[in-house]
């Protein structure tokens, strides 16, 4: 799967990238990530890619021009990747909201396309040349590589051969819509601090499968997006 990122940082992103799992994911080539500097696409000496806006306001705004052009020639790179298979993602906090249902679905193209906006953000003309409008929560950034990793990575984890375990991403939080992963313990079992002890569960050690599995379900936690509100289904 190919990731392409237009930004005016492509700095920004060689740390998160090559480190981890998305380093491992690009080694065993599962991904491709390349990152693309709209400056390149400019044509004054400054290059410049941002104006203020028409009618005023505070702050500067991302011009249409070297988008359309940046979009334009990096778009002739996966000219052979049928339609149906790609998306030019604007990131943008007026978006449609990121979710593990997307990162599934996302998951199943061949490339993404994504621009990161600066400024106050980029002119309205360019949602005529892009597929999706994301954003990755109800706050606003000072620009689109963050959500851009959050989404590359969400989306890459998910990708077979990408985890050390493929079911990992099977029972964990949002695997299901609304659902949160149950507890995770490991060693010591007894870990005390001054005079207080935290235990274990002890049906975790058990050895009893059915009765881990019976316990794993019920602790599972369910999520509400109204007022940001979980319920535990059952306590410990």
């Amino acid at each position: 799967m190919k990731f392409k990122i237009i930004t005016i940082f492509p700095q920004i992103f060689d740390s998160y990238l090559n480190e981890g799992i998305l380093k491992r994911a690009q080694t065993k080539k599962i991904i491709k990530i390349s990152t693309h500097n709209l400056r390149n696409w400019t044509h004054d000496k400054h290059k410049s890619v941002d104006d203020t806006p028409y009618g005023g306001g505070a702050g500067m705004l991302m011009k249409i021009e070297p988008l359309y052009v940046a979009l334009k020639d990096i778009k002739k790179t996966s000219a052979k990747i049928p339609a149906a298979k790609k998306k030019v993602i604007l990131l943008s906090a007026s978006g449609q909201a990121w979710s593990q249902t997307l990162a599934k679905k996302y998951s199943r193209l061949e490339e993404i396309i994504f621009i990161c906006g600066r400024y106050e953000g980029v002119d309205a003309r360019i949602k005529n040349f892009i597929d999706e409008e994301i954003s990755v929560g109800d706050y606003v950034l000072t620009g689109g590589e963050l959500p851009a990793l959050i989404i590359i990575d969400s989306i890459t984890r998910l990708l077979p051969g990408v985890l050390g375990n493929d079911t990992s991403a099977q029972d964990e939080s949002h695997s299901q819509p609304g659902l949160l992963e149950y507890p995770q313990y490991t060693k010591p079992e007894i870990f005390k601090v001054k005079n207080k002890q935290y235990i274990v569960p002890a049906v975790l050690l058990s050895g009893n499968h059915k009765k881990i599995k019976d316990w794993q379900k019920k602790n599972q936690r369910l999520t509400s997006r109204a007022g940001c509100r979980e319920a535990a289904i059952v306590k410990q």
